[in-house]
């Protein structure tokens, strides 16, 4: 577990990693480029999991559980927002279910922290969050990231999946989602995608989302414009920053 610069969040947590390009906002995913650099110094855990594809690195799909990563959490007494597999996805076709009952037995016996769950296979959290008949935990926040339109079927599986708070992050806002569901929503993440790479995010995006917000009462966090230089395009919306947090419920 590391602390986070990350703004909707204080730490991050890695009990999977290694991860599959799946759809257009995987492209750039910084987490690629981080575990190439982990790997080039020798930690074993992300041996394997990129590959070289041009000048960039990319994930190869291979998958690694941490079972040493189960234990971090109960060593941290502060309360923390922690958020869970930054460099994977916990739902990823290749990460065994009693692994993930694993992790969830972790959260439910670490109440003092809130964990933050983001996956772009909620279909699959759908599934075992029935399969296992996990209770919803009330320190526990499940979400999923959507890029564009054509991924907004994401939003009816998170819908159906019970959980203290559910939440989106559209991170990286590669087009307008306007027709966005956000009801049944408690928190929205907007964010331009960064680093060397980076696609533009158009402004009017942005407001179609906190204008959704607004109108559903859904809390609205501003991430970043991102660019290829993110602190000089900064986290500014309309004269101000955004740190709008869900209210708990339960």
């Amino acid at each position: 577990m590391a602390d986070s610069s990350i703004e909707w969040t204080d730490a991050t947590w890695n009990p999977v990693a290694g991860c599959t390009i799946i759809t257009p906002g995987c492209t750039n995913c910084y987490a690629m480029r981080m575990a190439a650099r982990l790997e080039a110094m020798g930690t074993e855990k992300y041996t394997g999991l990129t590959r070289k594809s041009g000048k960039r690195a990319v994930w190869t799909g291979r998958v690694t559980v941490d079972e040493a990563a189960l234990a971090l959490p109960a060593s941290w007494r502060r309360p923390r927002h922690i958020f869970v597999n930054s460099m994977s996805d916990l739902f990823h076709e290749d990460v065994p279910v009693d692994f993930i009952s694993r992790v969830w037995d972790v959260m439910r016996d670490t109440p003092q922290h809130t964990y933050q769950i983001l996956t772009k296979r909620p279909k699959r959290m759908h599934e075992l969050s029935l399969a296992l008949n996990h209770k919803p935990l009330p320190n526990v926040w499940l979400g999923t990231s959507v890029e564009h339109a054509d991924t907004l079927w994401r939003l009816d599986e998170l819908r159906g999946t019970k959980a203290a708070i559910r939440f989106i992050s559209f991170e990286p806002l590669l087009g307008s989602v306007a027709e966005a569901d956000v009801s049944g929503i408690q928190w929205v993440i907007v964010g331009g995608e960064s680093g060397p790479r980076a696609r533009e995010m158009n402004p009017k995006w942005v407001e179609e989302i906190k204008d959704l917000c607004e109108e559903a009462g859904v809390a609205f966090f501003f991430k970043q414009w991102g660019g290829v230089n993110k602190a000089k395009t900064g986290r500014e919306l309309n004269g101000r920053t955004w740190d709008e947090m869900p209210r708990r419920f339960g």
